[in-house]
């Protein structure tokens, strides 16, 4: 036990101190632009796909679920209040985080512990080159950038799935769901959708830079690397999720 309590404390400490050599390095020279665009397009462009389907099936399950639910009152119209809240508040961006977790916190690991046990890593500090700098910043600022833009779409995507279920299935003028929609917002619930996922970013990315880091154990510790990773991250997001959402709710509500 008392072991275990150990490695705990020595990895939150390795986190930590990478996570401050990263913030030293975002203010000092040199700067690798073309690894930070390279990373936006990885962790942007790349995840894209499966998020934008990720929104629109959540919407349109959550559309038909709520208008199975609410023709019990007879609200069949505010199905748009519903699904509004509950896709920019909590749904949107904890899907999109948890399938950017999926994605991104695997690949980062994979690559980065690959570059461990080949020695990669080494051969950069050899070269003077900071590995911190070169390859962790990149990632953390694409992810801090990106998951919110790919939280905007999935939210987006999502309420958009969720029209054509309400128009379609439902029989609820467009007018009425879009009105609904609108309705069911206000400015505490869009800022709360658009800060999460910035937090949400930072967690997954830091996370998979970490592990990938303190990979050992050749390709098979890569492979433990990529789980870790994988679990470590999507955990992260449900408990940052909630202290978060705490947070901001004592702050703003």
């Amino acid at each position: 036990m008392n072991n275990w309590i150990k490695a705990a404390l020595l990895e939150v400490q390795e986190y930590m101190r990478m996570v401050g050599r990263a913030a030293r390095s975002l203010v000092t020279r040199p700067f690798y632009y073309r690894d930070i665009i390279d990373q936006l397009n990885i962790i942007g462009i790349g995840s894209l796909t499966v998020v934008i389907l990720t929104g629109l099936f959540t919407g349109m399950v959550l559309a038909l679920q709520s208008g199975m639910t609410l023709d019990l009152f007879g609200a069949r119209s505010m199905v748009g209040r519903l699904v509004s809240a509950s896709m920019v508040k909590e749904l949107g961006p904890v899907l999109t985080a948890l399938m950017v977790a999926g994605r991104v916190g695997s690949g980062i690991a994979a690559e980065l512990g690959s570059m461990v046990v080949t020695d990669q890593i080494a051969a950069l500090r050899a070269l003077g080159t900071d590995p911190i700098r070169k390859l962790v910043l990149p990632r953390i600022l694409a992810g801090l950038f990106m998951v919110p833009l790919l939280t905007c779409i999935s939210v987006g995507v999502g309420l958009l799935g969720a029209w054509i279920i309400t128009s379609t299935q439902l029989k609820v003028a467009s007018g009425v769901y879009w009105n609904s929609v609108v309705g069911g917002l206000y400015i505490q619930d869009v800022w709360m959708g658009l800060i999460k996922p910035f937090f949400l970013g930072f967690a997954i990315v830091t996370i998979g830079c970490h592990v990938g880091l303190r990979t050992s154990g050749g390709t098979q510790g890569v492979g433990r690397a990529t789980t870790n990773a994988v679990v470590a991250s999507s955990v992260a997001v449900l408990v940052v999720n909630f202290l978060v959402t705490k947070a901001l709710i004592f702050l703003m509500y």
